[in-house]
């Protein structure tokens, strides 16, 4: 049954007592999420069933990050997230027209969240988990014959022991978790902003590195100069770690994944989920590979 989303919404701001109109919402994204717009400068997020959790720990870490002058999306002053229908419900102020982020921008911001001291409590944070959800996706991968998802499953194996063997590196952090241009917006007028913040967690802040890294060295999508800045910003080449390559292969995964999970909705997203696996596999020649972007 589709998620009827006006009523969720509806519900969830007279709940917040928030003075704005639910009838004049307009949608920005539906997907796992959905994200609506409201003339008041009002962005209202309806999270997918079963993560009130996480939506409160998203809203909890936002308010941290202002309270620390980190430049990112900030939750509304109002009890949140609201439960409705198992949907948790946030409140954010919209930041207007915007640009999508550089490389730099992102080496900026997650220099920034990396540097932040750790509170002395820190459990509500969570870990990261760079293989959430990954079990499910090849169990989603429908148009994958079996040989392939076998494969697949034991390729995702291999990588969970080759984490948990990873070398020492730059120490434990906060993270974002998910750190590219598209969660950096450019506001007009404005600085550079973290979005998307519901994977933020403690945890190797070489994982934010990898994300920019493998633009240049696996997919050849970012020109070497742009890659040259974002190491110079931040201040350290993830690619001289000696770790590097598990967590690439992990993040290759990762976006090999997507596109399998979804293969069955598009001739375009099942061709473009074959090549990725081809070359997880070793059957397309070495990095660079010519994957499209997603978006």
């Amino acid at each position: 049954m589709s998620t009827d989303y006006p009523n969720v919404l509806a519900t969830a701001v007279r709940a917040a007592r928030i003075a704005a109109d639910p009838e004049r919402a307009e949608p920005v994204r539906i997907g796992e999420n959905a994200v609506f717009r409201l003339p008041d400068g009002l962005i209202v997020r309806i999270a997918r069933t079963g993560q009130e959790n996480a939506a409160r720990r998203e809203v909890r870490i936002a308010r941290w990050l202002a309270d620390h002058g980190v430049p990112a999306v900030r939750p509304r002053a109002a009890e949140q997230p609201v439960l409705v229908d198992g949907h948790a419900v946030t409140f954010w102020d919209d930041i207007g027209d915007h640009t999508t982020g550089t490389a730099a921008d992102v080496a900026h911001l997650i220099r920034a969240l990396h540097d932040l001291p750790l509170p002395p409590e820190r459990s509500w944070l969570g870990r990261l988990d760079p293989f959430v959800r990954l079990d499910q996706r090849i169990d989603d991968a429908a148009t994958l014959p079996q040989r392939d998802r076998d494969w697949l499953r034991d390729h995702l194996a291999g990588l969970r022991q080759a984490w948990l063997d990873l070398p020492p590196g730059l120490g434990e952090r906060l993270v974002h978790g998910d750190a590219w241009v598209g969660n950096v917006a450019r506001p007009h007028g404005g600085p550079p902003l973290l979005l998307d913040l519901e994977r933020c967690s403690l945890g190797r802040p070489e994982w934010d590195l990898v994300s920019t890294a493998i633009k240049l060295t696996s997919f050849a999508w970012l020109p070497g100069s742009d890659y040259a800045e974002f190491v110079t910003v931040y201040g350290h080449d993830v690619t001289d770690w000696s770790g590097f390559a598990v967590m690439r292969d992990v993040r290759e995964l990762r976006m090999a994944l997507y596109f399998a999970q979804h293969a069955a909705t598009s001739p375009r997203m099942h061709d473009e989920a074959v090549l990725r696996l081809r070359c997880l596999q070793g059957h397309e020649g070495p990095r660079p590979w010519p994957w499209t972007p997603a978006a």
